[in-house]
């Protein structure tokens, strides 16, 4: 008898299983990813008497995620073996959390048709029809060549000052999976602030945060291609890239041009900022790895408090927040696709055109739509983290903690959501409520904000009812 309904339970349990949506499966794969690296996280081997399960927690959520936010001193809290596991969370989550469990999904569920990997592909937006396995594939290996790169670069020329070439290998080859990863986890309390003046470190760190950031579509499209780029003139004439390609790296170089010249501005006249001291040559390195690292990593080479930047320095690096990184990266935010399809949207609107057109292509309405969609959302979902950070006392009580300013939950908010990872000294002083609405908002952030909700209420079929038009005033 007892055997026959352990077998009905499990019958029940596969035909859940297999009934499970995309959506719905990354989610819970995610959440049991962070719960067997939580237990693991805390156990004596990996970790100090100072890191219990809040802790491990909080930690194993900040890596899966790709965000960097820490509660603890990875170098000094975490033994060897803990920093493997946590370079090993970190290049699950950076990979694409999402194409790993939809590429499980084809074991569990195991139907392979042609509408259910048409489904895969849409919702990891980066697969198609062709199956995801070899694709995944490529992603790992192209990855990997890209860290074994910069791990020998840094170890080379970067990092020099360390002696011991044990310890400088796992220092390039930790930084090095971090910063391709997006993830901004250091193994010094000070993140790259020892390194702001040398030009390798910061040259490595931030091309190898571009890379991971750019997405696997952009970076395959400029392989494919590698061999046209003798005539780089001719080729652009004829559009050698396809439209994502083109508007990923023009809006990518947008943005990190508008960045750094914004923050050398804002910085520059405020009184005791944090570049102020510095000469033109370090200001403007400065300027450039934050504007890099503030859109998708979370490393820094400068004091960033409220006291050392500008409420204006502040603001800007909120808003390359939020936009984050591309489609298909390992960077979180709305996207750089999202904000060019806004952008185009807005200029069609001034123009009095009827439709949306990039680059002499017309944008799908229902693309436009999507854009919309995730920023309004995105935008709610954070106000809403500052709105609950701000209930009640949010400080730890500690000695030396006080309460924080709206400008500062807001950046701290935005961190997490976007999954960057930059602090203002704020994540460690925040009690476990406040801690906890930041590791909901890493997790919402990295699955994606209309991820979440499909995970929520599933997929509805479309209304073949039609409406009639009528005008609003706008």
């Amino acid at each position: 008898m007892r055997g026959a309904q352990l077998g009905a339970r499990w019958h029940h349990l596969r035909q859940w299983r297999q009934q499970l949506t995309v959506p719905q499966f990354t989610a819970i794969t995610g959440a049991l990813v962070i719960a067997a690296g939580t237990v693991l996280m805390s156990l004596p081997v990996f970790s100090s008497d100072e890191v219990g399960l809040w802790e491990a927690l909080f930690t194993v959520t900040s890596a899966i995620t790709v965000t960097g936010l820490s509660i603890i001193d990875v170098g000094k809290d975490l033994t060897l073996a803990g920093q493997l596991l946590l370079a090993g969370l970190i290049i699950t989550g950076g990979v694409g959390l999402m194409a790993i469990t939809t590429f499980l999904q084809g074991f569990v569920q195991g139907r392979g048709g042609l509408r259910t990997r048409f489904d895969r592909g849409r919702a990891l937006d980066e697969f198609g029809v062709g199956g995801i396995g070899p694709t995944f594939n490529r992603i790992l290996v192209s990855g990997g060549c890209v860290m074994v790169a910069g791990t020998a670069v840094l170890y080379g020329f970067g990092f020099t000052d360390i002696s011991n070439p044990v310890e400088r290998f796992w220092a390039s080859l930790f930084h090095a999976i971090s910063a391709y990863n997006n993830a901004g986890f250091g193994l010094w309390s000070d993140s790259l602030m020892r390194y702001r003046d040398n030009g390798v470190v910061n040259g490595v760190i931030g091309l190898l945060i571009v890379t991971g950031g750019l997405g696997w579509r952009v970076v395959n499209d400029l392989w494919s291609n590698r061999r046209r780029f003798r005539n780089l003139r001719r080729n652009l004439s004829l559009r050698l890239f396809n439209l994502h390609t083109r508007l990923v790296l023009r809006t990518s170089l947008i943005l990190i041009l508008v960045g750094m010249v914004g923050l050398l501005f804002t910085e520059q006249f405020a009184i005791g900022g944090v570049i102020e001291p510095l000469g033109l040559g370090q200001k403007l390195q400065v300027t450039l790895f934050q504007s890099i690292s503030a859109r998708t990593a979370g490393f820094n080479t400068v004091a960033l408090t409220s006291a050392t930047c500008s409420d204006a320095g502040l603001l800007l690096l909120i808003v390359l927040m939020f936009i984050g990184a591309s489609p298909g990266g390992t960077g979180g935010g709305i996207k750089t696709t999202t904000f060019a399809t806004l952008m185009g949207a807005t200029r069609s609107t001034l123009q009095g055109r009827e439709e949306v057109v990039i680059h002499q292509r017309q944008i799908p309405a229902t693309v436009v739509l999507r854009a919309i969609g995730v920023t309004i959302a995105s935008l709610i979902f954070v106000l809403l983290m500052a709105l609950v950070l701000g209930l009640g006392a949010t400080s730890s009580g500690a000695p030396g903690s006080t309460e924080f300013s709206f400008l500062e939950r807001l950046f701290t908010c935005m961190s997490a959501f976007a999954t960057v990872g930059l602090d203002l000294g704020v994540t460690a002083q925040l009690n476990r409520w406040g801690q906890l609405v930041l590791m909901v908002g890493m997790f919402v952030g990295r699955l994606g904000i209309l991820l979440l909700l499909s995970a929520l209420y599933g997929s509805r079929p479309q209304p073949r009812v039609g409406y009639p038009r009528e005008e609003l005033y706008i």
